[in-house]
């Protein structure tokens, strides 16, 4: 599904269903270098079970035109217009790294157009080394190795995953290479990098929340470990919103190495907009 926002398209998956204005909607949105795809289990479930299901390709990446987001900032401005582009008043945004920061900056921005947040792999701040943001410039194949070393706990999926003989290193590179590839113009995996490392505002955000919030963590996660997220736990805990920590076994890629945890987790915690809205 390609929508028409701030004049360039941006492409969301839709789990295989047609949007429905009489659904409650969910927008989903990827980290660094990564596109739709990182959540396709959880968005195909979720969108056959009483969801409208939007997994965006941020700006500049995989099948959205439009410039990269330089900023988190950048990022929010992009959900909420797609919000707009869509008539969507209400939404929940479910975001992964990079895009949890946007999803919390957006929830923010916009506290009256998000119904609930989820925040998957999350931290604040989100440093990134300088090696590493050396590499995403001027290596990025390197770089790519890096990231896929310590995003992972594991080679191998389980079985509810990708499926049997997938292997999660190669198809995560894959899919970086690709995403890497799909904008000749600019740089998109040093730039996210940036907008990550650079971020200030996240206590802020996370203090200005009105709905519910979950983060969802990964125990084995060497990108951002666990207890990096304290400081936007305690802000949502400080702006007095309903705070749901769920801990998983898993590494950074918490949606193919504990897929089956991330979706219950999601599907809990957003199942109650689903009997708001009627649906089924």
């Amino acid at each position: 599904m390609l929508i028409d926002v701030h004049g360039a398209a941006l492409y969301a998956y839709t789990g295989g269903r047609p949007f429905d204005p009489a659904r409650p909607s969910v927008v989903f949105i990827h980290g660094v270098l990564n596109d739709h795809s990182v959540w396709i289990l959880q968005t195909r479930y979720l969108a056959h079970h009483g969801f409208n299901v939007l997994a965006i390709d941020l700006p500049g990446h995989g099948r959205s035109g439009g410039d990269a987001p330089a900023s988190v900032q950048d990022g929010a401005r992009a959900v909420l217009g797609l919000l707009q582009a869509l008539g969507i008043e209400r939404a929940a945004l479910v975001g992964h790294s990079f895009g949890s920061l946007i999803a919390l900056q957006a929830a923010a921005d916009a506290p009256e157009r998000v119904a609930r947040l989820s925040l998957v792999g999350t931290a604040y701040p989100m440093r990134v080394s300088p090696a590493l943001l050396d590499s995403s410039l001027n290596t990025p194949e390197k770089a790519i190795e890096m990231v896929n070393v310590f995003s992972h706990s594991t080679l191998a999926p389980p079985p509810s995953a990708l499926g049997p003989g997938t292997w999660l290193y190669g198809g995560s590179r894959a899919l970086m290479q690709r995403v890497l590839a799909s904008n000749p113009h600019v740089n998109v995996f040093h730039r996210g990098f940036v907008a990550c490392d650079r971020y200030q505002g996240g206590e802020t955000a996370a203090r200005a929340l009105r709905c519910p919030v979950q983060f969802i963590l990964g125990t084995r996660d060497q990108m951002t470990p666990p207890k990096a997220a304290q400081p936007l736990i305690d802000g949502a805990r400080a702006a007095g919103v309903p705070v749901e920590v769920v801990r998983l076994a898993a590494g950074h890629a918490l949606m193919t190495e504990a897929p089956d945890g991330v979706l219950d987790a999601l599907h809990a915690f957003l199942r109650p907009l689903t009997a708001t809205a009627g649906a089924v």
